[in-house]
């Protein structure tokens, strides 16, 4: 790639909070038990290609434009979607999957605090996401099937909150801080 090109962009960031925020409805609504014959694990080849390996590389271009907030976030989030993504299947315990989606909340609780006064859809977005994987991480933990609906909801919203931040930044539509999006969404702001 030539070096004069740039590399991570709006436009980059955008694919990105697009790539989430389908890859987390599609998780969220498969904890939710709403759709009939569709479960999370139906969601393994999105989470695998187009939240892991999509977003591991829009991070990777974030970074070569030096964002590293938003690199950060879509790089770490794209390792999590790949790896949930091909380890759907696997036999495990129900304790390390609660461990896995646990320490995988961590990165989005980092992400919600370094997305600090990016609003609704910086750190919303992130802020739901950490709450929807504490709640499934949780209810592995405690076999509570409640709990991960609950936390599939949530997701569920992040994904919807996630979509729209990145649909308005690119149809210049108002965002509920009031004013047209004109840049898309990172993770500081």
């Amino acid at each position: 790639m030539d070096n004069e090109v740039s590399a991570g962009s709006a436009t980059t960031s955008t694919l990105g909070h697009l790539a989430l925020g389908l890859t987390l409805l599609a998780f969220g609504v498969g904890h939710t038990g709403v759709i009939d014959n569709v479960a999370a694990t139906d969601a393994a080849g999105l989470a695998t290609w187009v939240g892991g390996v999509t977003l591991f590389i829009i991070g990777l271009l974030e970074y070569r434009a030096g964002n590293a907030g938003a690199g950060t976030a879509f790089s770490g989030l794209g390792a999590f979607w790949f790896t949930w993504g091909t380890g759907v299947g696997t036999e495990m315990s129900a304790e390390a999957a609660g461990l896995f989606l646990l320490l995988w909340a961590l990165l989005a609780l980092t992400l919600t605090a370094a997305s600090a006064g990016s609003g609704l859809f910086g750190q919303g977005v992130y802020g739901l996401l950490f709450v929807s994987l504490l709640l499934i991480g949780i209810a592995s933990f405690a076999d509570n099937d409640g709990l991960a609906k609950a936390g599939g909801w949530v997701g569920a919203v992040a994904g919807l909150a996630a979509w729209y931040g990145a649909t308005a930044a690119l149809a210049k539509w108002p965002t509920f801080s009031g004013r047209a999006a004109g840049r898309g969404v990172t993770a500081t702001g």
